[in-house]
């Protein structure tokens, strides 16, 4: 990455109140949510950052979200993420960028369903990908994955608990998504152990 566009970033962002720093050889920028809109314009405007590659985000497990998005300039070969946090004071909201990239309207539906992140002023926020009717936002951590705890896991059993000898056991534990069942599923409150 040049130190040139190191420096472009940061001239442009400081301003605005940006955090710029540097991750896996890419410029990333921090704002505020406030400033999201100022600072995704700010990059198409002032920096040829014209290409809207995609947006998505990441559920940091403390009750916040930071969303993240990727924009490119194709001629100089440059880009820059932008991340805002959302959601630390219960509401998980965030301005449209859909007036300034028109692409960004898909990923944002797709946050909004899959997190539950609303973009308010998005023109038409509504499910994309799941069934209609679908309860809660499946790419949240905090998400049950029903399914895995209605059917056993598929996977290879633990060390002994084969029938064919007795090897050395360890610690049971739940494959990954699935609750402990005698908090959530049919065994609730029995006291059983997987």
């Amino acid at each position: 990455m040049s130190t040139v566009w190191l420096d472009q970033v940061t001239d442009a962002y400081v301003p605005l109140g940006g955090e710029v720093g540097e991750s896996f050889g890419d410029v990333v920028v921090d704002v505020a949510p406030d400033r999201w809109v100022d600072a995704v314009t700010l990059a198409r405007d002032a920096l040829g950052l014209v290409f809207f590659d995609w947006l998505s985000a990441v559920d940091e497990l403390d009750g916040a979200f930071s969303v993240v998005t990727h924009l490119y300039d194709p001629a100089q070969h440059r880009r820059l993420l932008l991340r805002t946090r959302v959601g630390e004071d219960g509401a998980a909201s965030l301005p449209t960028v859909t007036g300034i990239f028109a692409g960004a309207s898909w990923h944002e539906r797709e946050t909004f369903e899959m997190f539950g992140i609303e973009f308010v002023g998005h023109p038409y926020l509504v499910s994309l990908l799941l069934p209609e009717g679908f309860q809660g936002h499946p790419w949240r951590k905090s998400f049950v994955l029903a399914a895995r705890a209605a059917k056993p896991w598929p996977g290879a059993k633990e060390p002994g608990e084969s029938e064919h000898g007795a090897s050395p056991g360890r610690r049971k534990t739940q494959p990954p998504g699935v609750p402990d069942p005698v908090a959530w599923g049919p065994r609730t409150g029995e006291g059983a152990t997987p």
